[in-house]
């Protein structure tokens, strides 16, 4: 099972070009995935997506044939003028069967603080996407979200957030509830088995990074990369060939992986050759 994680920047290459198509074929380029998440996905903004088509859930649905598209926005809403409906978060296009999709809001605490000038920090709603996919061995919960880029208190809650809910749905699937077929009531494909990625704008030495692992529980969040490279640098994601948000290039774009999916783990690899968008895209593979 191999799964892509990117977050596209709309689609918008560091050339300033938006296109779908390239962003399909630089991560076909890096594996023959399973399943693509991405990020920063947008729906009628035209200072985004400009003279591109405007519909980019539809438009990537093109591009994959075969493949299920499922869109799950953060934001939505009308143009000023209500000619228009606006989206703009989070998608996951798979190939393997989808047994149920959930759309989780992530906490947005207010205030949302300010800069060292005072000025008040721009922030949006974000939310956590759920696919739970049927697997060679199983169902797995495939999960990707963004996190807060401006506020650490939002971002630091949103960390919590995706532990907590990611042990709740550890419990239902260890006692699950009685079920009745043919109603909302029918039994659901809970699992302990989960994969959780994205572009977190936190890094594996962030307060907010140890927040989603800290856990007694055996059904905790791991660190794919821990697993595979034990003590050493995660490798950079973000700010590589632009430095508009820092001087430095950082990995803040993980795969977390549940503790039964940790014997799973076989690969994981970040392109970082591609300029397609201002992230890189990452790749775990599961055996």
């Amino acid at each position: 099972m191999k799964v892509i994680s990117w977050n596209t920047q709309w689609f918008k290459g560091l050339d300033e070009v938006v296109d779908v198509g390239r962003i399909v074929r630089v991560a076909r380029d890096l594996a023959d995935f399973d399943a693509i998440c991405l990020q920063e996905v947008a729906v009628n903004y035209p200072k985004l997506t400009g003279s591109a088509p405007p519909d980019q859930p539809a438009e990537l649905a093109r591009h994959l044939p075969g493949f299920q598209v499922f869109f799950v926005p953060a934001i939505d809403e009308f143009s000023p003028d209500g000619t228009s409906r606006r989206q703009f978060g989070n998608l996951i296009a798979t190939r393997l069967p989808v047994r149920q999709v959930q759309q989780i809001a992530l906490p947005y605490p207010n205030p949302p603080g300010s800069d060292s000038t005072g000025a008040v920090l721009p922030s949006m709603q974000r939310v956590l996407a759920v696919c739970t996919v049927q697997a060679p061995w199983g169902p797995v919960r495939l999960m990707t979200t963004h996190l807060e880029y401006y506020s650490l208190p939002m971002r630091h809650a949103q960390a919590v957030a995706l532990r907590d809910w990611h042990l709740q749905a550890c419990a239902l699937a260890l006692s699950p509830p009685r079920a009745e077929e043919g109603t909302p009531y029918q039994r659901k494909a809970h699992t302990v088995d989960a994969l959780l990625c994205g572009d977190f704008n936190f890094e594996r030495d962030s307060a907010e990074h140890a927040a989603v692992v800290a856990s007694a529980s055996a059904n905790r969040w791991v660190n794919s990369w821990d697993v595979l490279h034990p003590g050493e640098p995660f490798p950079a994601t973000f700010r590589l060939y632009d430095r508009t948000y820092g001087p430095e290039p950082v990995g803040c774009d993980f795969f977390f992986v549940s503790e039964s999916l940790v014997p799973r783990v076989r690969r994981f690899a970040v392109d970082q050759n591609t300029r397609a968008s201002d992230h890189q895209p990452v790749l775990i593979e599961l055996a």
